[in-house]
């Protein structure tokens, strides 16, 4: 009966120490892994931190191709809009793609874009398609417009002025604008007067404005699947980060060189500050 007893009681001894060995480990264990989270939730907040730090970047990105009244469809805007939408998710943009618009579909995006745009922003405007000069702007075309003479033009089109005006009204911090439109006016015809490309977009301070060609004068599509203009521009970005400025400027000067002065597209710029664009361009501003 002792005998039991004993190593009833040594069982109980070993089963108290083995109990209190596992429950320091799983002590340790937990301790470890609240270091861990410890860690990591810093680490987390840092990121946090940083990315709090950088300016929003956002892009309205617009491809017309099916107009009715037009001859033939228009092949490469819609080809253009979603090549450049992965191209600029990539690097870190919150991008709205539209195809064949109608005008209230681009009005809706442009209020979309309205109500992303934060104080610091720096936004993009990219549009394919028509685009039509009536005085002294331009507009671009939806798919559904009904145009018969220049009025009309002012009714139906959307002006890349007034979502300039929209951008520096919210306080962005940079205007970026992409304008492959330069194309021969569809409507010309019906016009009394000679509309040819685009007029010179009036841009607000600290705005970059890249078009297809310069002031009145039309760039001929090509037979590739994406514009002159866009598959430059896709090479460019894709290349090591660099300034927006460089990048549109290394777009037209390639492309005017290629063409032997052809198409020359239009930079203009009144940017306050490098915006940088292309790989790994979303660490920076």
């Amino acid at each position: 009966m002792n005998f039991k007893l004993c190593i009833s009681r040594r069982s109980l001894a070993i089963a108290a120490a083995l109990a209190g060995t596992v429950s320091l480990a799983i002590g340790a264990h937990a301790a470890l892994n609240l270091r861990a989270l410890d860690a990591a939730k810093a680490v987390a907040t840092e990121q946090d931190l940083e990315a709090a730090k950088r300016p929003s970047r956002i892009a309205l990105v617009i491809g017309n191709g099916n107009y009715p009244d037009a001859n033939a469809p228009l092949t490469q805007p819609i080809n253009d809009a979603r090549a450049l939408t992965a191209a600029l998710r990539r690097d870190g943009f919150d991008v709205d793609v539209v195809e064949d618009a109608s005008r209230d579909d681009m009005a809706r995006a442009v209020e979309r874009l309205k109500s992303k745009i934060k104080q610091d922003s720096v936004v993009m405007l990219f549009y394919g398609g028509y685009g039509v000069q009536v005085g002294r702007e331009s507009y671009m075309i939806p798919v559904d417009a009904v145009i018969w003479r220049e009025a009309d033009v002012r009714r139906d089109g959307l002006s890349i002025e007034s979502v300039l005006t929209v951008m520096k009204e919210r306080g962005a911090r940079a205007k970026l604008v992409v304008v492959d439109a330069s194309r021969r006016n569809p409507y010309e015809r019906r016009f009394r007067t000679f509309s040819h490309g685009l007029a010179p977009i009036n841009a607000p301070d600290n705005a970059l404005v890249l078009t297809s060609a310069t002031p009145g004068k039309v760039a001929e599509d090509s037979k590739g699947e994406h514009s002159v203009l866009v598959s430059e521009l896709l090479g460019n970005l894709a290349a090591q980060a660099s300034g927006a400025e460089a990048v549109f400027n290394k777009t037209r000067v390639t492309i005017s060189r290629a063409s032997d002065g052809e198409q020359v597209p239009s930079v203009s710029s009144s940017l306050l500050e490098d915006v940088r664009l292309g790989t790994n361009a979303n660490a920076g501003g």
